[in-house]
């Protein structure tokens, strides 16, 4: 078990974080957990110690969000985020966690920039689409895969939808509860539960639910505009945050 105090300073504030993201609240910002966690342990160990901590959560926001989600979303989203997640496993020796944040966060940015800039005309919010919703489905598996950042990605394609904001949040969550549960058997063979994980996941897994209900309390209660400004501003700071650790771990910033 992790016993450094100063990874509990940062542990706990980004397990609070990603609960309020993963109840529906605060947009993206639970893809800060591994980013923050990594100030203090390796990027492959705050992965490992993170994914039943998701997976806790995943289980609330379900019986949360039981009857608030996109139907003919997921039937597009999971296929494709399925295949992207056994990319990432086949691919887990040669792609550097660096590069795939810098990606997504690069994506992230310039998806901010442009609603907020108003760069492109605004049009009727679209539906549900077979050839976006398999690409970035196909993205954010991989992506979550790597580094649990798979929310991005997600935001990019459903956030243009401006679906009603339990709708939003429930689609999000049945997404990654399976995105979670098909990622368990890979991590298993790439050794990632360790008995130092778990005893560490042991000790920080009461936040888990604690977390995730005030994010679906505020999710029911903020109206929908500043529920997508909220959700706007989290991706690009979430973003932003990818991309300066991508740059820094890649020329060593």
């Amino acid at each position: 078990m992790i016993t450094d105090p100063w990874f509990y300073a940062v542990a706990i504030p980004a397990i609070v974080l990603t609960g309020l993201s993963k109840g529906g609240f605060l947009g993206g910002i639970g893809g800060l957990a591994v980013p923050l966690m990594s100030l203090v342990i390796s990027p492959v160990q705050a992965a490992g110690i993170m994914l039943p901590i998701l997976i806790a959560m995943d289980w609330i926001g379900i019986w949360a969000y039981r009857r608030e989600w996109s139907g003919p979303n997921l039937k597009i989203l999971l296929p494709a985020a399925t295949a992207g997640i056994f990319f990432g496993w086949a691919t887990a020796a040669y792609v550097t966690e660096a590069h795939v944040r810098l990606l997504v966060g690069l994506i992230g940015v310039l998806f901010t920039l442009d609603y907020w800039l108003k760069l492109r005309p605004r049009t009727v919010a679209p539906g549900p689409n077979w050839t976006k919703g398999s690409f970035w489905g196909a993205i954010s598996g991989f992506t979550s895969f790597v580094s649990h950042a798979g929310g991005p990605p997600f935001a990019v394609y459903m956030l243009p939808q401006r679906l009603p904001n339990v709708i939003y949040a429930g689609t999000a969550v049945m997404f990654f509860s399976a995105v979670n549960l098909i990622k368990v058997p890979p991590y298993l063979f790439l050794g990632q539960f360790s008995p130092a994980n778990l005893k560490t996941v042991a000790v920080l897994i009461p936040l888990a639910p604690l977390s995730m209900m005030a994010g679906v309390w505020l999710t029911r209660r903020v109206p929908q505009e500043p529920f997508y400004k909220i959700a706007y501003t989290c991706l690009f700071i979430v973003s932003a945050k990818l991309v300066w650790d991508g740059l820094r771990a890649t020329f060593g910033a």
